[in-house]
């Protein structure tokens, strides 16, 4: 992984030169004022229903959303996109801890859901750590570019790795480290068990800290609990660690006193260079019993193939499945998923409407990509990338489209990694058109632009972009809207109130489908391959 730097947008007369320059036709207007708020709320009413049951993968949930896309994408007159099929599966494992687990250590018993949320990647039925020694490893990253390696001189084998969330650059706000408060992948949690298990961990525990992590304990407890889901592996998974899991903040501060260290002081040294210490005599144990269930799930992929390069694709994401439901609560069990992500595939719908609409058909394809699994890790677009049905050379770009904006319109439109490829300017062209402006990433320290579906396309060298509207509300009403809304989605965030409103405004929702409808229209008669910038760690190969 490189360092990011210096990330600007093309300059207007650059831009100029390396796009197409057609005038909108009237077959252009009418597709794009087509795309409207009523229809991309009737699907969305659909898709989040408590019929669907939160769209768990390989759930009656998952059938039902996947018939009514094949449906809806039949109508429009979009072809199947796997040869004769509409689907490509995906072979996933359930794997569900026990909630009756409790996490020793230092003679106390932490309790599942409100102390600690443990599990394993394993496939086996049973995964425990016994009495393993704890070690702190600072932020858990091992990264020579940045010469930094908190695992150095460090043999873990057998112990339990403690891990702060995010990274250095954010810790510091140092712009020099890393990439200053803008997360890089070391910052994942992904990437933190990864790491520990390739250094020969038998555990690893990251620390949940709101700020740093970018959501609250809520979201630790109601994403990391109930079925976990993965690839169906010949070997088991066993190359990972034993158990991995996440302790709130205040449990850390008990452990690290009861170790004889302060937290803060810790934290403090971890964030100056690559840092671990022992953690006295304290040892974790914890037996996690796995209900292992395999199905198949799948990856939804239509096409409307171009009229003279139909082996050039350009390619629209979003992921189609949520969080399921909870049998184990009382009341609502169901999250619905209606913003994250029934919105992002009813904007697929509505997308492709708009190209089917179009008085010709354009000269490259245009293919929409329902993905499984992405609330488990970015599982089927991961899937699709290391298994394309379209490859990688042949395809043009990437255009993901996650939790759509519902607070209305913004005067901006905020782009994940901004300066990351040249989709940057297609999107600032057509920006120009609803009098908006482009900005950079609203939540830097979150690292975005790691977390949703772009992220395995970009991984093999396609340039993608995620962006949607920004903070700066379009006028007065919507700012008012926004004082009141904004603080419900939040706490909605991977939680049962994830609902269809009627409190929603979903006119920016329809601007940023339109701006993403005018790439994709730019691109598919242009002949143009959009670049990665120079400082981009995504380049084509």
């Amino acid at each position: 992984m490189k360092k990011i730097t210096g990330l600007v947008l093309v300059g207007t007369a650059a831009l100029a030169g390396c796009m197409s320059s057609t005038e909108p036709t009237d077959a252009f207007n009418n597709s794009y004022n087509s795309i409207n708020a009523q229809q991309l709320a009737e699907h969305v009413k659909v898709l989040a229903s408590d019929e669907f049951g939160g769209r768990a993968p390989s759930s009656k949930g998952e059938e039902l959303t996947l018939n009514y896309l094949t449906e809806q994408f039949k109508a429009i007159g979009f072809k199947p996109g796997n040869g004769d099929s509409f689907l490509q599966e995906v072979p996933l494992v359930s794997i569900e801890a026990s909630p009756d687990m409790v996490l020793s250590i230092g003679g106390k018993d932490y309790q599942y859901r409100t102390d600690m949320v443990m599990g394993s990647s394993r496939i086996t039925e049973l995964s425990e750590l016994k009495d393993s020694e704890l070690v702190f490893v600072g932020y858990g990253v091992n990264a020579p570019e940045y010469n930094w390696n908190d695992y150095e001189g460090l043999d873990v084998k057998g112990k339990t790795v403690v891990i702060l969330v995010n990274d250095p650059g954010y810790a510091t706000q140092n712009p020099e480290l890393f990439t200053g408060n803008a997360m890089t992948y070391y910052g994942r949690w992904t990437y933190k068990y990864e790491e520990a298990s390739r250094q020969g961990a038998e555990g690893a525990i990251i620390i949940h800290e709101t700020a740093p992590a970018s959501y609250g304990w809520n979201v630790v407890k109601n994403s990391w609990s109930g079925p976990q889901f993965g690839f169906q592996r010949d070997d088991l998974n066993m190359g990972r660690v034993a158990v991995e899991g996440w302790v709130t903040t205040e449990v850390a501060q008990e452990l690290f006193t009861k170790a004889g260290l302060n937290f803060d002081e810790m934290k403090a040294k971890a964030a100056k260079g690559s840092f671990n210490v022992d953690m006295g005599e304290l040892t974790a144990s914890v037996t996690v019993k796995n209900t292992i269930k395999k199905s198949v799930s799948n990856n939804f992929i239509a096409t409307l193939p171009g009229s003279k390069k139909p082996d050039e694709h350009i390619l629209y994401t979003a992921h189609w499945d949520h969080l399921g439901t909870d049998l184990s609560k009382e009341g609502d069990q169901i999250y619905n998923g209606a913003v994250d992500n029934a919105t992002g595939t009813a904007a697929l719908i509505e997308v492709a409407e708009a190209f089917a609409k179009l008085d010709k058909t354009p000269e490259r394809s245009i293919t929409f990509l329902a993905v499984t699994a992405e609330e488990q890790g970015l599982l089927g677009s991961k899937f699709y990338a290391a298994n394309p049905v379209i490859s990688a050379k042949n395809t043009v770009a990437n255009i993901n489209m996650d939790a759509l904006n519902v607070n209305g319109k913004s005067k901006d439109v905020a782009v994940y990694g901004l300066g990351q490829s040249q989709l940057d300017d297609y999107l600032a062209k057509a920006a120009v058109k609803q009098d908006r402006i482009i900005s950079g990433d609203p939540r830097p320290a979150s690292g975005i632009y790691y977390r949703s579906d772009h992220f395995a396309f970009a991984n093999i060298g396609i340039p993608a972009l995620y962006a949607k509207g920004g903070a700066q509300p379009a006028d007065e009403q919507t700012a008012k809207l926004r004082e009141t809304l904004d603080a419900k989605l939040k706490k909605c965030y991977h939680n049962l109130c994830d609902e269809y409103s009627t409190d929603w405004d979903l006119s920016g929702a329809v601007q940023d489908m339109q701006l993403f409808f005018d790439i994709g229209y730019e691109l598919s008669d242009s002949g143009l391959w959009p670049e990665w910038s120079k400082t981009s760690e995504f380049k084509r190969q």
